[in-house]
């Protein structure tokens, strides 16, 4: 039986069409895409790929299953369900882009979209219809987009998805870190199938004697952003990296449709044969733009700046006009203000110990997780706008703002 070493999980077991799925090449790609994008320029042993974490997912898909299974919790579902599950565990990033989400965020087309043809023709989905069902791929495709209909969809996209559990427990290990500790185990045996009175359907839920350890997963996730996905030093070369590409993509560098056929190193290489942009150089020499002004979220209620990570145009007209007002050139300032996240977003039916079904969502349970006013805070604290230079100087924050409003 094959195994594969995981430094995580230890042995993952994977065989049958998992096996030839994950040998297929729009898997194998995987390889070379950092999990963490350009995170590994702050923790060093942050080279991992999203090959590992697709095969956390998928063993941790095949886990919940078992157990499931043994609390004969699946007899409403087909039978092949679990199959087309665990396959979209495994092939859920495929369409991810090089350098993890920053791509997404100047307008092109979205990972998921992105995948579509990859799971529907081709050699993956001529395994998943040959081996798992006729309409495994339209399946799988439903599950990742958080679509399906499937009993089990919260395994695969939702609160208390597998995705999380394992690239928290990963991204802490890999970076170093303190800050991924979740009582897995006990998270795993608490999932349940229910009869989830807001779906009108059966749904994956959470026992209440577990909510403790769904707390671990909620304040892993608000330290690994915190410390690690919006670390500064994390985010400056992500905006550089970001102007990059969209200079490249206007040039007529590069064309978006190649960008997924791409892994990390091969689009620097594609680039730096095709352009002399100085901020590639700088990515690849560490030599990252400083912090002129940064300021907490907290302290800018009432101010409308979401459309930095949602209207790239607007945003590259805003960073042009802060140059200017500093006498730098256009590409000397980036802006970053990280795309607005569910932090500790909750939506997901509890089955309290007298056999009821509560939804526990952000706005808190009864003698459960009172989140609202906690995650706000926590949220608020850990995101921050951010300017960027290419030499070290300083802005002040309100001139800051008056030049954003100023840039609609």
């Amino acid at each position: 039986m094959p195994f594969i070493r995981d430094p995580l999980w230890n042995n993952i077991r994977i065989d049958g069409p998992f096996l030839r799925l994950a040998d297929t090449a729009v898997v194998q790609r995987l390889r070379y895409v950092r999990q963490l994008g350009l995170a590994h320029l702050v923790y060093p042993g942050a080279t991992h790929s999203r090959f590992e974490h697709a095969l956390g997912a998928f063993h941790l898909a095949s886990r919940t299953l078992v157990q499931l299974d043994d609390q004969q919790m699946l007899g409403s579902v087909p039978a092949d369900e679990a199959a087309v599950v665990t396959a979209a565990a495994l092939l859920h990033d495929v369409g991810h882009y090089p350098f993890s989400h920053a791509l997404e965020e100047i307008g092109v087309t979205h990972h998921e979209d992105v995948a579509e043809p990859m799971i529907t023709t081709g050699e993956v989905a001529a395994i998943l219809r040959a081996e798992i069902a006729a309409d495994a791929p339209e399946r799988v495709l439903a599950l990742m987009r958080g679509v399906s209909p499937s009993p089990l969809q919260g395994l695969i996209s939702g609160s208390l998805d597998l995705d999380k559990t394992d690239y928290l427990k990963r991204d802490a290990l890999m970076c170093g870190v303190p800050y991924g500790e979740i009582d897995v185990d006990r998270l795993l045996h608490a999932l349940v199938i229910v009869d989830d009175p807001t779906l009108g359907r059966a749904a994956v839920g959470v026992r209440e004697k577990a909510l403790s350890a769904l707390e671990s997963l909620l304040f892993a996730k608000y330290q690994m952003y915190r410390n690690v996905y919006w670390h500064h030093a994390v985010r400056s070369p992500t905006a550089m990296y970001k102007r990059l590409v969209d200079d490249a993509l206007r040039a007529g560098v590069l064309r978006a449709d190649e960008l997924v056929a791409h892994t990390d190193e091969g689009l620097l290489h594609a680039l730096r044969a095709r352009t002399s942009h100085p901020m590639l150089e700088a990515i690849l020499d560490r030599r990252l733009y400083k912090r002129a002004m940064e300021c907490p979220a907290a302290e800018l209620d009432g101010v409308d700046l979401e459309w930095i990570a949602e209207d790239h145009a607007r945003a590259r007209r805003a960073e042009d006009s802060i140059a200017a007002a500093l006498n730098l050139a256009p590409g000397s300032v980036l802006l970053d203000y990280p795309q607005k996240e569910q932090m500790l977003g909750l939506d997901i039916p509890v089955l309290t110990r007298d056999g009821r079904v509560e939804r526990l969502t952000s706005d808190g349970m009864a003698g459960a997780i009172n989140l609202p006013v906690l995650a706000d805070q926590l949220y608020r604290s850990a995101r921050w706008l951010r300017v960027f230079t290419v030499t070290r100087t300083r802005i002040a924050r309100d001139h800051v703002l008056r030049l954003l409003e100023e840039s609609a």
